[in-house]
């Protein structure tokens, strides 16, 4: 699994119940109580624009969360690029040292 994904769940899981509560409104059925086909037309749009407000206020609250997550992913990667780079050093001095007993092993025994 992808190691920036484990922080994206983290923070779209808490809102996702919310969201589909938003996404989907319930909008006022039809009844026959209704006075009029314009008062239920202006309930229905009252309806409407509630939950476009409530959504944008959604979208805006996961913005911000995605926001965080990405500055998280960024501090993330420079620090598994300074590892990276620590363990390719430690790689090459090993490889210095190891190079260096071989060649003095290799001198002991042709010099015998």
């Amino acid at each position: 699994m992808a190691a920036w994904l484990v922080p994206a769940l983290k923070a779209v899981l808490p809102h996702l119940g919310t969201i589909v509560q938003v996404a989907v409104p319930v909008f006022t059925k039809k009844s026959a109580e209704a006075a009029s086909q314009a008062q239920l037309l202006q309930q229905q749009i009252g309806e409407l624009q509630t939950a476009a407000t409530q959504n944008a206020q959604h979208i805006k609250s996961l913005a911000e969360e995605l926001q965080t997550t990405v500055v998280a992913l960024n501090q993330a990667a420079a620090l598994a690029d300074a590892r990276l780079r620590r363990a390719f050093a430690l790689c090459v001095a090993a490889i210095g040292l190891s190079s260096a007993a071989l060649l003095t092993a290799l001198y002991l025994v042709l010099t015998r």
